[in-house]
């Protein structure tokens, strides 16, 4: 999060801006902030986002029937991580997205792989936990440096966390991978069949690209993101919550904005976000729906999320937060149910609170001077 002054101002003018700590935290919580939150923004390419989303959905309305009706209906939750795939890459050259959605279908397989391997080999729940916090900063290091651009490394986390579940035998292990993987590869087939419905970049209308930055920056991003991971889901598995990943995944989401006034605004939608998605998931979970409507809502979730993510962090939260607890139905049925939507709105607010939190405590004199300077700017001083 080590930044340059954006304004052109130069050092002695940043140095009369206070940058203390606890001046951030009160930038931070101006009623600009919150119209920030909500504003509305034009997005890169609303063609390429639908697309992946479509791409996305395709891949869910052709694979989960076939796995439902198979001899492995177990693996349907498996199999809906796999076509998550697709969404990546989607402002990336032709030959980029290639490799990118090789290197997302490997991670995404990695995570179910190893997360399940280390519940099979009687891995206790805190060292669960410290696996999936070294996750986060592992697969956003990894999403980084390869440029997968967005939705970034939460999938591959939610990945990690969904195969925390319990786990009778090495066969389980082999299966859940496997599942993902030829799902996945199925994604794969989908978008490079479809690639020519992608709009591609100009030189004089480049699309948004992550910058390169150092290596010791990004290990220093990653370090922050376990930490705070860490902390989320240790304080949520103390608090009984039945599903603490959703709480690394909060603070996840939080901390990987490129400056603090991103990281506030992230949480502020999740937040929001969450809260409207969580009571919307509730009224279609208390109906018990079958398996085949639910396979269609995710389809539609789906395409749905990545049309209008780009305009509002929160407008996407409200469709991600129904999309995930359905995904999680699917996988345990007679375990899910309409009690998750309340669950979901605890993890992402203890999530959330502790990542901005430590978002602040972990900044640099860089961070908060960008900060003061963006303050300054909004008040019109």
């Amino acid at each position: 999060m080590i930044t340059s002054d954006p304004t052109g101002d130069d050092a002695s003018s940043q140095a009369t801006l206070p940058a203390r700590r606890i001046d951030a935290a009160r930038h931070l919580l101006k009623p600009h902030q919150i119209r920030e939150s909500v504003a509305l923004t034009a997005q890169p390419s609303l063609r390429n986002s639908s697309l992946a989303g479509l791409q996305a959905a395709l891949t869910a309305a052709i694979a989960l029937p076939l796995v439902h009706l198979s001899p492995w209906p177990h693996l349907i939750g498996f199999a809906a991580l796999g076509a998550l795939v697709a969404l990546f890459g989607r402002f990336a050259a032709p030959a980029d997205r290639h490799r990118i959605l090789l290197l997302c279908a490997l991670c995404q397989s990695l995570a179910v792989l190893t997360m399940s391997a280390a519940a099979w080999l009687g891995a206790s729940a805190t060292t669960q936990l410290m696996l999936l916090a070294l996750g986060c900063g592992l697969f956003s290091f990894v999403a980084t440096a390869g440029q997968f651009g967005p939705p970034g490394a939460l999938i591959l986390v939610f990945a990690a966390g969904a195969s925390m579940g319990p786990v009778g035998g090495w066969q389980d292990v082999i299966e859940r991978t496997v599942a993902t993987a030829v799902i996945a590869a199925l994604a794969i087939g989908i978008c490079a069949s479809t690639e020519s419905f992608r709009q591609q970049a100009k030189p004089e209308v480049p699309f948004p690209a992550e910058p390169a930055r150092p290596l010791g920056h990004r290990l220093i991003a990653a370090a922050r993101l376990t930490l705070g991971a860490a902390i989320a889901t240790l304080i949520a598995h103390a608090a009984g919550a039945p599903h603490p990943a959703w709480a690394a995944m909060g603070a996840m989401a939080v901390m990987q904005g490129a400056h603090l006034h991103i990281n506030m605004n992230r949480a502020l939608q999740r937040m929001a976000g969450t809260v409207v998605g969580a009571g919307l998931v509730w009224l279609i979970l208390a109906q018990a729906p079958s398996v085949w409507t639910v396979i269609a809502l995710v389809a539609v979730f789906q395409f749905a999320t990545e049309a209008i993510i780009g305009t509002n962090y929160a407008l996407g939260q409200i469709l991600v937060t129904p999309m995930a607890l359905l995904m999680s139905y699917l996988a345990a049925p007679g375990v899910a149910g309409a009690g998750m939507a309340p669950e979901r709105v605890f993890d992402t607010l203890l999530g959330v609170g502790v990542g901005i939190v430590l978002a602040v405590l972990c900044s640099t004199l860089d961070d908060r001077s960008y900060l003061a300077n963006h303050h300054a700017a909004r008040s019109g001083r």
